[in-house]
């Protein structure tokens, strides 16, 4: 398989066309600092921030320590802005264009409910012309960065509508676009639809297009870039767990430089680095419990057989002697 033409987005050159998709509470910067370690990714996006957060006078601590770092880290990084209103979605480009962004992404794609509910995220596929005044308000208010957007197929099986989107937005200034393959109705059920992403491929003039949702391997990547027609995949829950899973898949396809990728003892130092870099992020209270959801995912995904254990640990040292044990356990069992 050929390896795509690399996309250029204003100033920034991406890598190979495997990149890291936002991730809410996921990739924040100590995750795309271990998938930096491993190889890295054509484009890494950071977690989706809500506008409401960037702009209120006092966000929570959580929501301050995000925002801090959406910027930092290996570069190129892309900041995924979420929202209903268009003055505070402009202010909020303009925020983290301040803070380092090279490349702002607009949410259009978010299926929670908690999203949804506040009439953002792939709300908004049911109303676009609501949808369209929120890209032009971001695209006015950072017109030297690149303004990317990330949809669904559409709302449900009766709103369709990716391609009326994906065209109003290139008309608007959008400079390459995201689709996930199912619809908001789907949230993640079922098997991603890249066929239908096609529509969007077959629009004449259009930006760069990435295909999304269910890319977990080379396998499934080739399928989903020939059946969409889009230039690059983007990879979301493939990589919980396995922050070499993009550059190994860029490899597979394109004979790119090949991740080492990691077992016994190194699978352990691997996830002691991890999970540490949470903890020096966010403290110990809080990284306590943000770095449990990502060591249930190394365990599911390299089969430590402490999962339970790992998940019940109350300390630093606790935990870390977990890692040492599960991991080495796995890996000795493989």
């Amino acid at each position: 398989m050929s390896m795509p033409q690399p996309i250029t987005l204003g100033q920034t050159r991406l890598g190979p066309s495997v990149f890291l998709a936002p991730m809410a509470g996921i990739t924040d910067l100590p995750f795309r600092r271990a998938v930096a370690r491993h190889g890295g990714a054509g484009l890494m996006v950071s977690e989706m921030v809500a506008s409401t957060e960037m702009v209120t006078p006092r966000p929570s601590n959580r929501a301050a320590v995000r925002a801090k770092a959406l910027t930092e880290g290996a570069l190129p990084v892309s900041v995924q802005i979420a929202g209903r209103e268009a003055a505070a979605m402009a202010e909020t480009a303009r925020i983290v264009a301040g803070m380092g962004a090279r490349i702002v992404d607009i949410n259009m794609g978010c299926p929670a409910k908690k999203v949804t509910g506040g009439l953002s995220g792939a709300a908004l596929m049911r109303d676009l012309d609501h949808a369209l005044s929120l890209i032009d308000a971001v695209v006015a208010a950072v017109p030297d960065l690149p303004v990317t957007l990330k949809m669904r197929l559409g709302w449900d099986e009766d709103c369709l509508n990716a391609a009326e989107l994906a065209a109003r937005a290139t008309d608007a200034g959008v400079r390459m676009l995201t689709v996930h393959g199912r619809t908001r109705a789907q949230f993640y059920t079922g098997q991603a639809d890249w066929s239908r992403i096609r529509q969007v491929a077959n629009l004449p003039g259009r930006p760069p297009l990435v295909a999304n949702g269910d890319v977990v391997d080379a396998a499934s990547a080739r399928m989903a870039l020939s059946r969409s027609g889009a230039e690059a995949v983007m990879v979301g829950r493939g990589a919980q767990g396995a922050p070499w899973k993009l550059a190994q898949i860029a490899h597979k396809l394109w004979a790119t430089p090949a991740p080492a990728i990691p077992e016994g003892a190194a699978l352990s130092d691997a996830i002691s680095e991890h999970y540490e870099d949470i903890l020096s992020f966010y403290g110990n209270d809080l990284g306590l419990r943000v770095a449990r959801k990502h060591l249930g995912w190394y365990a599911e995904a390299n089969g430590a057989p402490n999962r339970a254990e790992l998940m019940r640990a109350a300390s630093a040292q606790a935990t870390l002697a977990a890692i040492r044990a599960g991991f080495g356990a796995a890996a000795g069992a493989a």
